[in-house]
């Protein structure tokens, strides 16, 4: 006889499969958006360029803002509530991108997705809130591989489905799977803590943005994330572009991109828990010059190739490099947070990433309108080749893991620290 599973594995596996589908929702359109953009009217490359950088922003500028008070809503009325409003949030606004007649209501209905999704960080929270404490670690690893499975997925399947079925079902078939996993949160899913009473002292915004920036080792690795994360986030909307320059408008060009873009994503997957187990060992330091200064000759070098299939390799490197960024930054910020304000110092470094996405992009489409496409990748190397010299001149390295013992010790270190 089959033993049923236990509540919490229950919901951690159906919030795995509905994060699973929001991220490749999500970054479905990632290789075909500047094709979009092309077919709702916009026709010279600058242009397309440009508003390529604005509308892969769009969800960002209102979800930088949103994303705490939804967290806070979360905190008050239930996880759970937050988590359906945020998954049929992205069913609708992926309705309502499909139906865009023109390159503005595109933009509008991107930011309408930042502004009433925000489905990650909800799942994560409300994952984290029903897992035993024991299990906790690997319930938060688990749903990360959600997101970096579906990131790696979505690319691939989108550029495939826009060759195959055309850009606008695309979003139609992501907005009905949505629909679907919300009717099944809503079936299945039990929150077991009830919101508000958590155990813990509820810590205000104020005073966790004052800790954060009172720590010179968190501050400092903020700093690295938003420069890092905006150098990386300037390619994104123009990548389809520079593989078109490469080839020429031929057939299956939304698949070849989507293919290449998605070379990123498999070994970002691959090289994280290599990174992380090296972090445990080797100095955080070391490990952030490495993966940044690797990112940074990577792209340099993308910038040189003269043909598409070139792009493999270098965007396999590059992949490898960020494998040891971004999940770097997170496990040292929270290794330097006291437990009870983890949560809390986690969700203002999410927002720093969320400032990326929205700064990056931006910036990516006005160097391409006005500098060109292949200039984007060195200069965006060349901003994550300087980002190394903060690290190695201001980055405050770890010795050794020792726990916070209270909140009061606002802005002192978790562990044992050398300059």
């Amino acid at each position: 006889m089959t033993t049923p599973l236990e509540p919490w594995r229950k919901n951690l596996y159906i919030m795995w499969a509905s994060q699973f589908i929001a991220m490749v929702g999500m970054s479905l359109v990632v290789p075909f958006l500047p094709f979009y953009i092309r077919d709702l009217g916009v026709k010279s490359t600058e242009d397309v360029a440009r508003w390529s950088g604005l509308v892969f922003a769009g969800p960002f500028f209102l979800s930088f803002f949103l994303t705490p008070v939804w967290g806070h809503l979360g905190d008050r009325y239930g996880r759970k509530l937050m988590t359906v409003r945020a998954i049929f949030g992205l069913a609708a606004s992926q309705l309502l991108i499909g139906l865009a007649q023109n390159v503005e209501m595109l933009f509008v209905f991107r930011m309408i997705q930042g502004a009433i999704s925000g489905f990650i960080a909800a799942a994560l929270g409300l994952v984290s809130a029903n897992t035993p404490r024991e299990k906790a670690g690997y319930a938060v690893g688990l749903m990360q591989t959600a997101q970096s499975s579906g990131n790696v997925i979505g690319p691939l399947v989108g550029g495939t489905l826009a060759d195959a079925l055309g850009f606008r079902p695309i979003f139609y078939i992501v907005a009905v799977l949505c629909t679907v996993s919300g009717i099944v949160i809503i079936k299945f899913v039990r929150e077991s803590e009830p919101p508000g009473n958590d155990g813990h002292q509820q810590l205000s915004v104020v005073s966790n943005y004052r800790y954060a920036f009172s720590s010179k080792p968190i501050r400092i690795a903020l700093a690295i994330m938003l420069i890092s994360q905006t150098a990386v986030f300037m390619i994104q909307p123009i990548f389809a572009l520079y593989v078109e320059s490469l080839v020429g408008a031929t057939e299956l060009l939304a698949t070849m991109a989507g293919g290449i873009f998605s070379v990123v994503g498999i070994f970002v997957v691959i090289s994280a828990p290599w990174w992380g187990k090296r972090n445990d060992v080797k100095s955080y330091k070391k490990n952030l010059s490495i993966a940044i200064l690797g990112a940074g000759v990577s792209y340099a070098a993308q910038g040189l190739v003269t043909s598409a299939y070139q792009l493999i390799f270098f965007r396999a490197t590059l992949g490898f490099c960020l494998g040891g960024m971004l999940p770097t930054l997170y496990s040292y910020i929270s290794k330097n947070t006291s437990l009870e304000r983890r949560g809390g110092i986690m969700g203002i470094a999410s927002s720093g990433n969320i400032l990326a996405n929205m700064i990056g992009p931006l910036a990516g489409g006005f160097i391409a309108a006005n500098v060109g496409l292949r200039q984007n990748f060195f200069i965006t190397g060349g901003i994550l080749m300087l980002t190394v010299f903060l690290v190695r001149g201001f980055f405050v390295d770890m010795k050794q893991n020792q726990p916070h013992s209270s909140s009061e010790d606002v802005g002192q270190p978790v562990v044992s620290l050398e300059e």
